[in-house]
C-alpha cells in the first residue's frame, strides 16, 4: 500500500489564515444587518453627473432643478434629459486647479443647499468658506457669515431657513477640520460641533446648541417650532426648541442606525435622513472609545479609514423618522450597493418621488414610489 507522507505544518498556514480573515471580516468589518428594511433602492433611476459628489440637492421656488452641490466647488442645475447638467453657481473665484474627483480647498466645497422662496436666493453651506449665497441669476456666491461668537466657522454643513422670522440655522461641524477630513471629526471623540442661528436683519450669529460630535444634517420641522440636528458619530438626533414653553431647551429626538448625513423635511412633516453607511463592530469600537479614536486619527490614512467605516462594501441607506415622535417609520436600502452608494441626502417631493444625493458618487438617483 502507498505510504501517505505527513504534510509539513507550514502548508496549513495559508488555509488557517484565510479562514481567520473571513471570520474576522464578518465579525469586525462587515456592515450591520438592519431588520425590517425595504431593499428597493437598487430600482432607483440613475442620473449621471460629470462631477463627483452631489452632496446636497435642492429645487428653486419655481420648481426648477434639481440643483446639486458638487466636489469641484460648483452648483449644477439639471435641465432635463435634453440639456443635462449646466453650471449655475460656484463658491470660490479660484477655479484654475479645481478637480472633478477630489476636493481642492481653494475651490471650496459646497454642501447643504437651501433656497429662500421670497427672494429666490440660494444659500450654500461651504465646508471651507462658511455660509454663502447667490442670487437667482447664479454666478459667484458671496459670503454671508464665517464666524460666530468669536470662533471661525470651519465646517459649515447643512442649514435651513425660517423665512417668517428672517433667520436661518446652520451646523458648524468642527473647530479643527474642514470637509475633506470629516471622518477624523467622526472618530476623534471631540465635541466641537455647533448649531448657529443667523439673524439676517441684525447680522448676529448666535450659538444655540453646542457640544456636538460631528453634527451633520439639520432641518426645521413643519411649523418651525423646533429644529433637529444629527450627529454622524453617534446616530443621535438632537432637538432644539425654538418656540413654545420649551423654547431655548434641547433634548434627544431620535437615534438612527449608521452614520447619518443630511436631513430633509417631507411634504407630510416627517424627516428623511441620508445614511452614509451602516456601522460595523470596528467602527463602534473606534467611535465609542476616544483613546482608540485618537490613535486612528493620528495613524490611519483617510482612504483606509473610509473603507474600514463602510466595511469595504459601499451601499445605500436612507431612514425616515416621524416628525412628531422621532420614531423610525421606514428604512430603504440598496444592500449590495448595485445602484446607490454613500447616500448623503434623501429629498421627497410633492409628487412622491424621492431624490438621493451622494457625497462621493457622480450621480443622483430618483425613486418613484408610485
Amino acid at each position: 500500500m502507498p505510504v501517505i507522507e505527513k504534510l509539513p505544518t507550514w502548508t496549513f498556514v495559508p488555509a488557517v489564515f484565510a479562514v481567520f480573515s473571513v471570520i474576522s471580516y464578518q465579525i469586525l468589518i462587515a456592515p450591520d444587518n438592519l431588520n425590517g428594511t425595504k431593499n428597493v433602492l437598487s430600482m432607483a433611476k440613475t442620473i449621471p453627473l460629470p462631477v463627483d459628489g452631489p452632496e446636497s440637492i435642492e429645487w428653486d421656488p419655481q420648481g426648477g432643478g434639481p440643483y446639486a452641490a458638487v466636489v469641484d466647488g460648483r452648483i449644477l442645475k439639471w435641465r432635463g434629459d435634453g440639456l443635462g447638467w449646466v453650471e449655475f453657481a460656484y463658491t470660490s473665484p479660484h477655479r484654475g486647479n479645481c478637480s472633478r474627483h477630489e476636493v481642492v480647498p481653494t475651490c471650496g466645497r459646497p454642501l447643504g443647499l437651501s433656497f429662500e422662496k421670497k427672494s429666490g436666493d440660494l444659500y450654500i453651506c461651504d465646508g471651507y468658506l462658511g455660509v454663502m449665497k447667490v442670487g437667482a441669476e447664479g454666478g459667484l456666491a458671496e459670503l454671508v457669515v464665517d464666524q460666530a461668537e468669536g470662533r471661525k466657522v470651519m465646517f459649515a454643513n447643512q442649514m435651513d431657513i425660517d423665512e417668517e422670522e428672517d433667520v436661518f440655522y446652520f451646523n458648524d461641524s468642527s473647530d479643527k477640520y474642514h470637509f475633506r477630513d470629516v471622518f477624523y471629526v467622526i472618530v476623534n471623540g471631540e465635541r466641537p460641533g455647533r448649531v448657529i442661528r443667523y439673524n439676517k436683519k441684525t447680522k448676529e450669529a448666535k450659538v444655540v446648541m453646542d457640544n456636538l460630535r460631528c453634527n451633520n444634517g439639520l432641518a426645521l420641522n413643519k411649523d418651525r417650532s423646533f429644529l433637529i440636528s444629527c450627529e454622524s458619530a453617534t446616530g443621535l438626533v438632537h432637538r432644539y426648541w425654538i418656540k413654545g414653553p420649551k423654547a431655548g431647551t434641547r433634548d434627544i429626538f431620535a437615534k438612527v442606525p449608521g452614520y447619518p448625513d443630511n436631513i430633509r423635511l417631507t411634504p407630510t412633516g416627517d424627516f428623511w435622513i441620508g445614511i452614509h453607511c451602516k456601522k460595523n463592530l470596528l467602527g463602534r469600537l473606534v467611535v465609542n472609545n476616544q483613546w482608540l479614536g485618537k490613535l486612528v486619527e493620528k495613524t490611519v490614512k483617510l482612504e483606509l479609514l473610509i473603507g474600514l467605516v463602510n466595511g469595504f462594501k459601499p451601499h445605500g441607506v436612507a431612514v425616515k423618522i416621524s416628525g412628531e415622535t422621532g420614531e423610525i417609520v421606514e428604512i430603504l436600502e440598496d444592500k449590495e450597493g448595485k445602484t446607490l452608494q454613500y447616500v448623503s441626502e434623501a429629498y421627497e417631493r410633492d409628487d412622491g418621488k424621492i431624490w438621493f444625493g451622494s457625497v462621493f458618487t457622480p450621480a443622483v438617483w430618483v425613486l418613484d414610489r408610485k
